[in-house]
C-alpha cells in the first residue's frame, strides 16, 4: 500500500497519485498546473539530466506533452522526444539516457491523461514518490534542449525472438493506441502475417482498457486467424483472443511464463492478485514463486531484490522480462506469444488454465473513503473468511484454488476485487459474496461521515 503521506496526497481532490503516475480527468482534476509541477518535481530524480519523452493517442497528449517537455527543459534537462510511443519503448529507451517520461493515463477513459515517470529503466518506487512530491527550492540554471529521436526498441525485439517460423495469421487490435505502428511492425518482422483492427491513431469501436472491454471485432477476426491481440491505450498490456473466444487476462502472463519457462528460467515473482493456476504450473515444472504487492514497480523492486528472472501480473494482462524491459510488455509478450502458437507449451498452458475461473471487477467508491471502507471491510471478511492475507488490500484463501481480494485502485476511483476458482459457480458465488460485502462497507463509511 502506498505510504500514508501519499495516500493523504491522493484523498485531497481526485487527481490519482502513485508509483503509476498521476492521473486525472483533464480539464477537471488534471490541469497544466498539475503536469508543470509535477515534471519539475520529477526532474529532481534525473541525475543525468536526459530524460526520453513520449505520448498515447489521446485528445490531451499533445498539449500536455509540450508542456511536460518545457517544464523539464526548464529544469535544464535535455529531452529526447519519440513523439507518439507505446511505454515499453520509452521504459527501454530509458535505460540510455537514466530517465524517462510518458504522457499516458494507460488503460484509463479517453477523458482522463496523466504522467508516468521511469528512472534508471524501471518505474519510481514509493520512496522516490515521496521525495519526488515533496516541496524543495530549485536552484536556477542553464536551460534544457529538446531533440527528435528514434529507438532501436524494434530492432532488439526481433533480435531476442528471432523469427517465427509457423508464420502465424493475427488478428491485432492496436484500439487506436501508442502501439499502431511499432505493433504490425513488430510482428510482421518476425515473420506473422497480420491483420490490423483499430489501427487509425486516436480512433477506435472499442474502449482503452482490452481487459474489460469485450472485443467484438477482434472476436470475430480471431475465428479466421490462428490467434488475436488487443493493446491498451500505452501499448504495455495485451489481452489474447483464441478461436473466436477471449481470454481472461492471466493467460496473457500465463503464455509468457510458459515460454521463459521453456528458457529455463526458474525464478518468478507474481502479484499477489495473479491466478494461483500459474503458480501451480511453475511449480510443476520446478520453478519458484515469490508474491509481491499490486503494481508493476512492486513486482520488479521484489524481482530486483530476488533476483528473479520473469514474472508479472495477472490482473493487467501483464507479463514483465527484466533482463529486457523492466515494465509489462505487451509488445515484448506478442511477439513471443506469437512464436509459441501451435507449440506443445502454448496448448499445455492454455488448457492448464482453462480448469481455473478468474473474476475481476470495479466498485465505484470515492478516494476520500477508501480508507474508511477498508477499515470496515477488514472486520466483515474476517468474520467470515478464516484465512487472511494483508499483504496488499485484503486477500482471502478459502481452499487450495479458491481465493478474493480487495484493493484500492490507486490510479481510478474504485475498489477491485479479484476471485479465482477452479469451479465457475463458485467463483460467481465469492464474487457476489464479497462485493456484497464491499457495498456494506461503503455506505456504512459514508453514513459514518455524514454523521
Amino acid at each position: 500500500m502506498p505510504s500514508e503521506f501519499i495516500k493523504s496526497l491522493c484523498v485531497l481532490d481526485s487527481l490519482k497519485v502513485s508509483i503509476s503516475g498521476v492521473r486525472g480527468i483533464f480539464g477537471n482534476d488534471l490541469s497544466l498546473n498539475d503536469i508543470i509541477y509535477y515534471c519539475r518535481n520529477f526532474s529532481r530524480l534525473i541525475k543525468l539530466k536526459k530524460c526520453v519523452v513520449a505520448c498515447d493517442t489521446r485528445p490531451s497528449s499533445n498539449i500536455l506533452s509540450n508542456v511536460a517537455i518545457a517544464s523539464l527543459m526548464e529544469r535544464g534537462v535535455a529531452v529526447y522526444n519519440l513523439g507518439v510511443a507505446p511505454t515499453p519503448e520509452v521504459f527501454r529507451e530509458s535505460r540510455k539516457y537514466g530517465a524517462g517520461l510518458i504522457i499516458t493515463s494507460s488503460h484509463n477513459p479517453l477523458e482522463w491523461n496523466g504522467l508516468k515517470f521511469v528512472v534508471d529503466g524501471r518505474g519510481i518506487n514509493e520512496s522516490e514518490l515521496e521525495y519526488m512530491i515533496k516541496e524543495r527550492p530549485f536552484p536556477k540554471g542553464k536551460i534544457g534542449t529538446e531533440l527528435e529521436t528514434k529507438s532501436d526498441y524494434l530492432e532488439e525485439v526481433v533480435g531476442l525472438i528471432g523469427s517465427v517460423k509457423a508464420k502465424p495469421r493475427i488478428a491485432l487490435d492496436v484500439g487506436g493506441g501508442a502501439a499502431f505502428k511499432v505493433a504490425p511492425q513488430l510482428l510482421k518482422r518476425l515473420g506473422c502475417k497480420i491483420r490490423t483492427i483499430n489501427e487509425k491513431p486516436g480512433e477506435s469501436s472499442r474502449g482503452p482498457d482490452p481487459t474489460y472491454d469485450k472485443l467484438l471485432d477482434l472476436v470475430r477476426a480471431s475465428k479466421r486467424s490462428d490467434i488475436g491481440f488487443a493493446f491498451d491505450l500505452d501499448g504495455d498490456r495485451l489481452v489474447v483472443v483464441k478461436d473466436g473466444k477471449k481470454q481472461a487476462s492471466d493467460v496473457t502472463l500465463g503464455l509468457g511464463i510458459a515460454k521463459v519457462l521453456e528458457m529455463q528460467c526458474k525464478k518468478f515473482v507474481l502479484s499477489i492478485d495473479t491466478s494461483v493456476a500459474i503458480e501451480k504450473f511453475i511449480n510443476d515444472e520446478g520453478g519458484h514463486v515469490e508474491r509481491s504487492k499490486v503494481g508493476e514497480a512492486n513486482v520488479v523492486d521484489l524481482m530486483i531484490r530476488t533476483n528473479s528472472q520473469a514474472g508479472g501480473e495477472g490482473s493487467s494482462a501483464g507479463f514483465i522480462l527484466p533482463k529486457f524491459n523492466m515494465c509489462r510488455d505487451g509488445l515484448l509478450t506478442s511477439g513471443l506469444i506469437a512464436s509459441m502458437v501451435g507449440t506443445k507449451q502454448f496448448n499445455d498452458m492454455v488448457r492448464f488454465m482453462e480448469g481455473y475461473y478468474q473474476l475481476r471487477s470495479k466498485i465505484k467508491v470515492d478516494s476520500r473513503f477508501h480508507k474508511k471502507t477498508m477499515q470496515i471491510l477488514s472486520k466483515r471478511m474476517r468474520e467470515q473468511f478464516s484465512e487472511m492475507i494483508t499483504l496488499d488490500g485484503i486477500k482471502c484463501i478459502i481452499d487450495d484454488n479458491s481465493w478474493a481480494l480487495v484493493r484500492e485502485s490507486n490510479t481510478e476511483h474504485v475498489m477491485r476485487v479479484s476471485v479465482e476458482s477452479n469451479n465457475s459457480n463458485k467463483a460467481k458465488s465469492i464474487q457476489k459474496q464479497v462485493s456484497k460485502l464491499v457495498n456494506q462497507s461503503y455506505e456504512q463509511a459514508r453514513r459514518s461521515r455524514n454523521h
